[in-house]
């Protein structure tokens, strides 16, 4: 994994980029109220006393502090802020928080894979109305089994099931996982039981122009709101209960703690994540998955010559603030699970950048980029990165890759995994969804029934839930962040606010237990895509090194070796 660039080299690169400040950068320009989110040269109290100070003098008001990692956000009508702001050296630079747009309809290329294009959307369900109108689903019985798990192929690739690792270690309850998405429905049957709503915090406030109208006066949803569902989905496939309903999790008894960074849109601003991540090392997380990247940059550059010096320093200074707080989380026992993306795409040999900055609607250009650029968080150091794959077993059609930077693979699913290469949304992940999303979207009527093949419908008595396949790299990252708490219940045990056990040994088990995946033969593998729109077809490489490849990383995340690793207090037992 490539490593972020370092204090004291984003000193030197920020310096480098300065622009001269003229007279009218005098201190007495005023603009329009604009909140920035400023990165501190350090972190100890003499620093952050600087720091405050440059920040005053360049007139500037603190809105809130995170001083584990030196950030603070900050409002000012000052026009010249920014390059006023770095002089003296206190302040590393400052960056737009939140760039406001107008961005209601916007479509991004992540959507587009997770949920597919509405072209092959409109297609599948055509044929889901003509065959099967009606998608309630409850399976036979099965010894142990949640009425949904026949439609689990991703739990059955890993070994999460009855005669599994559900037979060894559900996980414990006193083990917390921190889902940092776009929130938990924490009324969803299957998540209710594990959802902890006490610790969880929403760091996000709405911004009517990209999430629409606020559904609350202070625009800032509940903890146990979901707006989008992809958070919901996510911490489904972590860790929804066996209670008789629906589906179950890879790790069914751990705690799930919402720690939502992601806006009601789907974007993930800068200052929530980095406070996101230093909240759940202080409130003691085991885990915390992150299946997602820090907008507006798909690939952020710390000197790309193609971008202005402005955004230079936003690149630079996202790269230093996430891996303060990656660093932070990591000090204080949280194991970093992050989503490789899905641009289809060799890591390693980037060249190309069509999609940044994608926030304001209409600012994205074609650049070119190099391995340097990083995709944060998945390419930040002391975060495990997860490339997806499909049901048969093969990487995602649309998963990133690269020898560099795929720490492990799990299951994400893969619509045109299929002998056709056709669409089939079985070959997605199947996970909760709320249910007044699914009425909001139309993909359930009046009646309560699913509109589409993507919704399906289960009932235990008066207990209804509601499930919605989606596919991506996020849907594999919570595989592997369910295996790490498996790992976590078996070996850790309780120490300060969390249960506890060092990321190191929780990665190098996961490593271990992984199910060893060689590169196909011969290693380029040729893609087809019949979607609604016509024939793709494309070849992706797998390259191997020493320990890993490409497309699978250490291997195959593994939940029935994880959940019978020997706990360590046996290990260090006296002989009887």
């Amino acid at each position: 994994m490539t490593g972020a660039v370092g204090i004291a080299g984003l000193a030197a690169a920020v310096t480098a980029a300065l622009l001269p400040v003229g007279t009218d950068a005098r201190a007495d320009s005023t603009g329009s109220p604009v909140e920035y989110v400023t990165l501190f040269a350090g972190t100890d109290a003499k620093s952050r006393d600087a720091a405050r100070d440059a920040i005053e003098a360049a007139g500037g008001r603190i809105l809130s502090e995170n001083e584990a990692i030196g950030t603070a956000l900050v409002r000012t009508d000052r026009t010249q802020f920014r390059a006023l702001v770095r002089r003296g050296g206190a302040v590393l630079g400052a960056v737009p928080n939140r760039v406001i747009g107008q961005a209601p309809e916007l479509t991004r290329t992540r959507d587009v894979v997770e949920r597919l294009s509405p072209a092959d959307r409109a297609e599948a369900t055509k044929r889901f109305r003509a065959a099967a109108p009606k998608q309630t689903h409850r399976a036979a019985a099965v010894a142990g089994a949640e009425p949904l798990a026949d439609l689990q192929w991703n739990m059955q690739m890993i070994g999460a099931t009855p005669t599994g690792s559900y037979a060894s270690e559900l996980g414990d309850k006193r083990v917390r996982v921190g889902v940092m998405d776009t929130g938990i429905d924490g009324s969803h049957p299957d998540l209710a039981p594990n959802f902890d709503a006490r610790l969880s915090k929403n760091f996000t406030t709405d911004i009517p122009e990209a999430d629409g109208p606020c559904e609350v006066t202070t625009c800032q949803d509940p903890a146990d709101v979901d707006d989008n569902g992809h958070g919901t989905h996510v911490a489904g496939i972590i860790g929804a209960a066996i209670n008789g309903v629906g589906i179950a999790g890879v790790a069914p008894e751990v705690t799930l703690v919402n720690v939502r960074a992601g806006q009601d849109s789907g974007f993930f601003f800068l200052q929530s994540v980095t406070d996101a991540l230093t909240y759940s090392a202080d409130i003691g997380l085991d885990v915390v998955n992150m299946s997602f990247y820090v907008d507006p940059w798909l690939y952020n550059c710390t000197a790309n010559p193609t971008d202005s010096p402005e955004e230079q320093e936003q690149q630079r200074l996202t790269v230093e603030a996430v891996q303060r707080a990656a660093d932070y989380a990591r000090g204080h026992g949280v194991t970093l699970v992050g989503a490789l993306g899905n641009e289809s795409t060799d890591l390693g040999k980037v060249d190309a950048d069509d999609s940044s900055p994608n926030f304001p609607e209409g600012n994205e250009r074609e650049r070119v980029v190099d391995n340097s650029c990083l995709t944060v968080p998945a390419e930040t150091t002391g975060v495990l990165s997860v490339a997806a794959l499909g049901p048969s077993g093969r990487k995602a059609y649309y998963s990133n890759y690269g020898t560099e930077q795929n720490d492990i693979s799990a299951p994400g699913g893969d619509a045109f995994d299929t002998p056709d290469f056709k669409v089939d949304p079985k070959g997605q992940v199947l996970s909760a969804y709320p249910e007044a999303l699914g009425r909001a979207e139309g993909e359930i009527d009046s009646s309560g029934e699913p509109t589409s093949p993507f919704t399906v419908k289960d009932c235990s008595g008066d207990v209804c839930a509601y499930y919605q396949y989606l596919q991506g790299t996020s849907m594999a990252a919570p595989h592997v962040a369910g295996v790490a708490a498996l790992v976590i219940s078996r070996l850790g045990f309780p120490q300060g606010p969390g249960f506890g056990l060092d990321p190191g040994i929780t990665e190098s088990v996961l490593f271990r237990t992984a199910t060893a995946q060689s590169c196909p033969n011969p290693p380029d593998y040729a893609y087809t895509v019949n979607g609604a729109s016509g024939t793709r077809e494309f070849t992706h490489t797998c390259e191997t090194t020493n320990s890993s490849n490409g497309f699978y990383g250490r291997g195959v995340v593994n939940a029935l070796a994880a959940a019978n690793l020997l706990p360590l207090a046996d290990l260090t037992a006296p002989p009887r």
